[in-house]
Formats: structure tokens, C-alpha cells, sequence
């Protein structure tokens, strides 16, 4: 095989392998570095036996996740306040042109899915994303975990059961999580906190992660009222010179506050029964410096 069919057959698989990545670890610069890495394994490797590459790169990539995942897990105990992922540009194209198909790839990759798989164990974890994200059969998954093919499926079982326990039950229309997102602005941008307060669920929360290093709660708020305060206050205090956007981030909208054209701060909700259920900002300079948004 020469070097360009090397390349181009990775280049082939790469958008799968970075989406593994990133379910695995909840960061674009972290999945970045794994994918780079399975590129130099593959690129050094004996081809002459790999008779299904693609199982073979995300074989690779999923132990290099896992093992960065164990790595991370001590730093993330030690993470100033609630951590939330890396936001992520979501655009599936017409490479996922089935809507049921697009929908699994826009679940698996939000941010409430993405939180609950912190709390799995690495194995755990990557059983998960293998088997529900992209539908690899437990025997493949087995082999890149160097594991029984039932212990595979007990991990996935275990793993499943703790995600549907934690994970929001609302099945929302994606045209309603955009109005509603855009009715979120239009009240939070008003004179009188009374329509914003409409919008919210009566034991709404609102997750914030800075990372310690930009201003943000370090605590989850609750209730209407005091979320509703929060956001009518941090809405009055954006400068003038700002910019608004809405673009589509982990799988569904997300308003994004730009500062001199690069990004300050990523704000996101959770809808059901026609009400905000729970915000999420990222003020993480870490998280958005690569977002491409600008």
C-alpha cells in the first residue's frame, strides 16, 4: 500500500474515530490528540493483516481514549466547580442522512448525555459509545477492549441501566428547543424579568463551567426564581460591543456571546413539556478558545 493510500484510507475513517474520541473524553483537543496518535500507530503499523481497518483504527483509538480517560479522571476530582464538556460543532450533513440515525448521533453527543458518561468508568464508558453511538456488535467491542464478549455485554448493560436512570426524559422537538431558545433571548433581553421567569420549569437548574478561570457560579442554581435572576442579570451586564449568535452545538442550538469576534461564552438549555429545564454556560477559555465560531 503506498504512503497516500495510507493516508487517504485513515482520512476515510477519521470523522468516526474523532467522534469516538470525543464521546469518550468531552473535549475536541483531547479526542484531537488520541485520533493524531491512532494516526501515527496506523501509519507504523503492518497492514498486511488488517483485514478491516476501520474495526482496526477504533480499536486503537478506543484504548488510547480509555487510557487518557484513567489519566484525566484524577484531574477532573480536583476541577473547580462543575465541569461540563467541550462544546462541539455539530454538523452530521448528508454524510447521516436518516433522521433516526441523525437523532442517536445529536443524543449521544449533547451535553446532559456527555455529563451522566463522566460518571461511568472508563470500560464502561467506552461500551457505551461503541454499542449505543455507533452500533458496533459486542464482538468487535470485545476485541478492542481485550475483553470476553460477555463482559462486554454486562459493561454495556450496567452502563445503559446508569444513563437512562440520570439522563433527561423529554423527547423535544428540535424546532421547539430553537424557539424556545430564541424566546429565551427575546425575554432575557427585555426590560422586565416577568416573561423570562414564564420560560422556566418551576425546579429549573443552571450548570456553569469556567474552570476557575472566568467569572461564573461555582455552584448549581436552582428554582425559577433564582436562575431567572441570575440570567436577567448576567443578560443586562453583556457590553455593547459584544455579538450574539445561534448556532447548532452538540447536537441542538446554542446561543454563543462573542467578544471582538472570538467566543466568551456558550449558553444551552434542556427542553420538556414547553418549559426550560436546565441551562448550561461555558465560560471555560480552555473550552472555547478552538471553537470555530468568529
Amino acid at each position: 500500500m503506498t504512503a497516500d493510500a495510507v493516508t487517504e484510507l485513515f482520512e476515510e475513517h477519521r470523522p468516526v474515530l474523532t467522534g469516538v474520541a470525543y464521546r469518550m473524553l468531552g473535549r475536541v483537543a483531547d479526542a484531537e490528540d488520541v485520533v493524531q496518535e491512532a494516526w501515527l500507530r496506523w501509519s507504523a503499523a503492518a497492514r498486511e493483516d488488517v483485514r478491516e481497518p476501520r474495526a482496526y483504527l477504533v480499536r486503537i483509538t478506543t484504548r488510547l481514549a480509555v487510557d487518557r480517560l484513567r489519566h484525566l479522571a484524577s484531574r477532573r476530582e480536583s476541577y473547580p466547580g462543575p465541569w461540563l464538556p467541550e462544546p462541539l460543532v455539530t454538523d452530521f450533513g448528508p454524510a447521516v442522512p436518516d433522521t433516526a440515525e441523525r437523532a442517536v448521533l445529536a443524543d449521544s453527543v449533547s451535553v446532559a448525555v456527555l455529563v451522566v458518561l463522566e460518571s461511568l468508568s472508563p470500560l464502561e464508558r467506552a461500551v457505551f459509545v461503541l454499542r449505543e453511538a455507533f452500533g458496533f456488535p459486542y464482538s468487535d467491542i470485545a476485541a478492542a477492549l481485550d475483553r470476553t464478549e460477555a463482559a462486554v455485554r454486562q459493561l454495556g448493560g450496567r452502563a445503559r441501566r446508569h444513563v437512562e436512570e440520570r439522563r433527561p426524559r423529554y423527547d423535544v422537538d428540535p424546532a421547539e428547543r430553537r424557539d424556545l431558545t430564541e424566546r429565551f433571548l427575546a425575554a432575557a433581553s427585555g426590560g422586565a424579568i416577568g416573561p423570562l421567569l414564564e420560560l422556566l420549569a418551576p425546579d429549573v437548574r443552571l450548570v456553569s463551567d469556567s474552570g476557575g478561570k472566568a467569572k461564573a457560579p461555582r455552584r448549581i442554581i436552582e428554582t425559577a426564581d433564582k436562575v431567572g435572576r441570575f440570567l436577567f442579570a448576567v443578560m443586562g451586564e453583556l457590553g455593547p460591543d459584544g455579538e450574539i449568535r445561534i448556532v447548532e452545538l452538540n447536537g441542538g442550538p446554542a446561543v454563543v456571546y462573542l467578544v471582538g469576534g472570538k467566543p466568551d461564552a456558550v449558553f444551552q438549555i434542556e427542553v420538556g413539556q414547553g418549559v426550560i429545564q436546565c441551562a448550561y454556560i461555558i465560560r471555560n477559555p480552555d473550552k472555547l478558545a478552538g471553537l470555530p465560531i468568529g
